[in-house]
């Protein structure tokens, strides 16, 4: 499939906008209107799939198309009929603002349900956090924070992350080394720097964003333990829907792409678990993990209003 970066030049003409307005409000007679009956402008192009995403933040994208949200963006470009393309930027302070908000492409792949800067379609998946431990160090088994074998050990967690509120929550802190969450992933890769830690034994356990932590852990080097913390989900929010992202007000290209994600859930599922993302029912009461493709008579969307969303900002609701 098709893939480019977008340049596109934007032009404002403020000055002349406020001249004619101007002139207008000279001439014009007062007009009732009903702000209902003013159909919205369809901003979404629909000769692309344009795609907002950073272009080196593994497992989720990068500029080769290597990530699983590369992949799941060829499913949908493929259920829509449309070539894919990209618009590149670095998720951190104002991705949103210099893509979406923009107007340069139309769509997130993954974004934290809940944040208000996009408006979320229904979710692609549900995970969670992950404890990662290098095998027969002590931790053999360990599947949960509250277990004592980690009092006093060096723990791993990204600042302002739902991996490092849980830890606090355990009595953790003390001996936490902390690393950077919001970065520019081509140039710095905290998640990548623990993941080394902890097999060098500099740092004893790492705490993660699953899907995250899935990934590094398998590659570079000596394969660690990776345990969803699914016994803690009840201690603290470390459980999150990830949705896509589009612009708030395009509510017709967003129930066109629920229709899609209803459509094609079982192959998202598919890519998902290639890649050992830990995926959750979509259902906050439990903690069952999904181990194959779901259907979709069972692909639900997540229930309106739920609790389970992102309180971070933008890049930590992707990646909490």
């Amino acid at each position: 499939m098709r893939k480019q970066a977008l340049n596109v030049s934007f032009f404002s003409a403020p000055a002349l906008a406020l001249g004619i307005t101007a002139a207008v409000s000279i001439f014009a007679f007062p007009i009732r209107s009903n702000a209902a009956d003013v159909p919205k402008a369809d901003l979404v192009n629909r000769q692309q799939l344009r795609v907002c995403a950073d272009p080196a933040d593994l497992p989720f994208s990068n500029e080769k198309a290597e990530g699983f949200e590369n992949k799941i963006a060829n499913i949908i470009g493929e259920e829509l009929k449309l070539p894919v393309v990209y618009t590149w930027f670095p998720k951190a302070t104002g991705f949103v603002r210099m893509t979406l908000g923009a107007k340069r492409c139309d769509l997130v792949i993954g974004w934290g349900q809940g944040d208000d800067q996009v408006l979320n379609t229904n979710a692609i998946y549900r995970s969670t956090s992950a404890l990662i431990y290098k095998k027969g160090t002590g931790l053999d088994g360990v599947d949960s924070l509250a277990d004592p074998r980690l009092q006093g050990k060096k723990i791993g967690a990204q600042q302002a992350s739902a991996g490092a509120t849980l830890a606090a929550r355990y009595g953790l802190m003390s001996n936490v080394h902390g690393y950077p969450l919001m970065v520019d992933r081509r140039y710095a890769n905290p998640a990548v720097d623990m993941i080394n830690d902890i097999r060098k034994g500099e740092v004893d356990a790492g705490i993660l964003w699953g899907p995250i932590a899935a990934y590094w852990a398998s590659r570079d080097g000596v394969p660690l333990v990776v345990v969803p913390l699914v016994k803690d989900v009840g201690a603290a929010r470390i459980a999150f829907r990830i949705t896509m992202g589009v612009r708030n007000g395009d509510d017709a290209w967003k129930r066109q792409l629920n229709e899609v994600i209803r459509k094609r859930q079982g192959d998202i599922d598919k890519v998902l678990l290639d890649y050992g993302v830990p995926l959750l029912v979509d259902d906050d009461t439990s903690t069952e993990m999904i181990t194959k493709p779901r259907t979709s008579a069972t692909a639900e969307p997540a229930p309106a209003g739920s609790a389970a969303t992102a309180s971070s900002p933008a890049p930590a609701a992707a990646t909490p």
